[in-house]
């Protein structure tokens, strides 16, 4: 099945992340499924997310952003944690990281470490050099439902609950990343691609 090819501008790009540092709460594609996203340093938007999809604050979330250095602030790694998270891979990877003491819990559910990828998904990757910040993405779905695909999922499951939806085709896989452990290089949560 071929991917819907859907042109994003720069100019919608830009407004998005204008909406993540209003506070607001987006959609937006990534590698196997549509995220929500907002800023995570913004607690209040933090928790809006969260509620919105039902998610238990002691999960954690994802961090993803364009390079190693829009995550850093967040991050205390190792040099094989840092190794194996800037190394790239041939699958969508994110992985779990030791956190420094001050990454906030409702980013990390008050654990040691946090979930973060860098991503090569073309509008991701850009959203995150617009905002100039790693965001926080979690897939677009209510908790125990399947995660949206399109834009237009998201927008009839969330509604006027979202501030803005970033359209663009997902890429490559056929559902959320693969989920590994930095510091041992264990699979959490394998990833399925397409065929």
């Amino acid at each position: 099945m071929a991917l819907q090819k859907t042109v994003t501008s720069a100019l919608s790009i830009q407004y998005a992340a204008d909406v993540l540092h209003a506070g607001g709460i987006i959609a937006y594609p990534t590698e196997g499924v549509f995220g929500l996203g907002c800023m995570p340093d913004d607690a209040a938007a933090v928790e809006y997310l969260l509620a919105i999809k039902g998610r238990n604050k002691r999960a954690g979330l994802i961090l993803i952003a364009a390079d190693y250095e829009l995550l850093a602030e967040w991050l205390a790694p190792s040099n094989i944690e840092k190794k194996r998270l800037t190394a790239g891979s041939a699958i969508p990877t994110t992985w779990i990281v030791t956190a420094t003491p001050a990454a906030p819990d409702w980013l990390t559910g008050g654990r040691n470490t946090l979930a973060v990828r860098i991503t090569t998904h073309p509008i991701a990757a850009a959203l995150s050099r617009a905002a100039d910040s790693a965001l926080v993405s979690t897939s677009a779905n209510r908790t125990g439902h399947r995660p949206a695909k399109s834009a237009l999922q998201a927008r009839r499951w969330f509604g006027n609950q979202l501030d803005y939806v970033l359209a663009g085709a997902t890429t490559g896989a056929s559902g959320p990343s693969e989920i590994r452990v930095a510091h041992s290089g264990k699979t959490i949560r394998p990833v399925k691609t397409m065929k």
